[in-house]
C-alpha cells in the first residue's frame, strides 16, 4: 500500500459522549470504544458503547475493540454495540473472516497485528486479503495476562513501514504516539491512519490541549 499523504486520526479509549464530540470536533475520523479486555485502559460497558456509537455522525467510524477470538461471539457483541467497525485485538481462532462478513454486512473488519519482530510482517501479509484494514500496535499476546493495546509503548517503526509496503489494505499505526513523536512516526511509516489513546490524556481523561497539539503535529507533516 502506498504511503498516505494525509493520515486519518482515530482517537481511542473514548469514555463517553462528552469525550467523543471534542475528538470529532478536532478532526477525528474515527473513535475507539474499548470492550472487555484482559488489560489496558479505556474499558467501558457495552450499553455505553452503544450509546456513544448512536450519538456520533454516520461519517465518523465507530470502532469496537474486542478481545473475542471466535466469530460467533464477535458478531453478537457487534450487534449489541451497533458500531460500524470491529477491531479484532487478538487472533481469530474459531470461525473465519468470511463468516464475520456474511453475518455483519456493511461492518468493516480491522485486524490488530502486534509488532514484535519480523514474523509480524508474515502475519500481516497473510491476514490482509481477508480484512478491510490492519492496525499495528505494541501489545504482546504471549504474556500470562495478554496486552492487546493501550500499552503506551512504541514499537519498531521500520517493521511497520515494511508491513505497510507489503499489504494491499490501509494500515493504521498505534502504540505510544503523542504530539512529540507522531509527525516522525508518519514520516517513517506512511500510515493510512494514526491511533492514539494515552497520548491525548491526563490522568485518564481526554485533555483538549494535548488533543489540539496532536492534531497540529499530524497536520505539520
Amino acid at each position: 500500500m502506498k504511503a498516505s499523504a494525509r493520515p486519518r486520526v482515530k482517537i481511542c479509549c473514548i469514555g463517553g459522549v462528552e469525550e467523543a464530540w471534542p475528538a470529532i470536533e478536532h478532526g477525528a475520523s474515527a473513535i475507539g470504544l474499548v470492550g472487555e479486555m484482559p488489560s489496558g485502559p479505556g474499558v467501558i460497558g457495552e450499553e455505553l458503547i452503544a450509546r456513544i456509537a448512536a450519538s456520533i455522525p454516520p461519517a465518523v467510524a465507530s470502532f469496537l475493540l474486542t478481545c473475542r477470538q471466535d466469530a460467533a461471539s464477535i458478531v453478537e457483541q457487534q450487534r449489541r454495540a451497533g458500531v460500524n467497525t470491529v477491531q479484532i485485538c487478538d487472533r481469530l481462532e474459531r470461525g473465519t473472516y468470511e463468516e464475520l462478513r456474511a453475518a455483519m454486512p456493511g461492518v468493516a473488519l480491522v485486524q490488530v497485528v502486534h509488532v514484535m519482530g519480523p514474523e509480524s510482517i508474515e502475519e500481516a501479509v497473510s491476514i490482509a486479503p481477508r480484512v478491510d484494514a490492519i492496525l499495528l500496535d505494541s501489545g504482546d499476546q504471549r504474556l500470562p495476562v495478554k496486552e492487546l493495546g493501550g500499552t503506551g509503548r512504541t514499537h519498531d517503526w521500520a517493521l511497520s513501514r515494511l508491513i505497510r509496503e507489503s499489504v494491499g489494505v490501509p494500515v493504521f499505526l498505534a502504540g505510544g504516539l503523542n504530539a512529540s513523536n507522531v509527525a516522525e512516526a508518519i514520516r517513517q511509516v506512511g500510515p493510512f491512519g494514526v491511533d492514539v489513546c494515552s497520548g491525548v490524556r491526563t490522568d485518564g481523561k481526554l485533555d483538549e490541549k494535548k488533543l489540539a497539539d496532536f492534531f497540529r503535529a499530524v497536520s505539520s507533516v
